[in-house]
């Protein structure tokens, strides 16, 4: 399974920025609608495009693996 590590980038760039950053101003920010980045953020196992990596990944300028990891389930 993949996982998105979207709130603890939000919880690090909000410490660094010293300010509360909220779903809406990022998905306005990356041109996205805020249910999707909600589902990416809160849906266990949410299939998000590549679109939408990269415009994470260059909001948060990190890479790929920084934003997401693979869980490995058990057979």
């Amino acid at each position: 399974m993949i996982r998105f590590k979207l709130k603890e980038l939000i919880a690090e760039r909000e410490f660094r920025e010293g300010r509360v950053i909220t779903l809406g101003e990022i998905a306005d920010a990356i041109e996205l609608n805020r249910s999707t980045l909600s589902k990416v953020a809160n849906q266990k196992g949410y299939n998000a495009g590549t679109d939408v990596i990269d415009r994470l990944c260059s909001y948060f300028e990190c890479r790929v693996e920084q934003l997401i990891e693979h869980i490995p389930t058990s057979s």
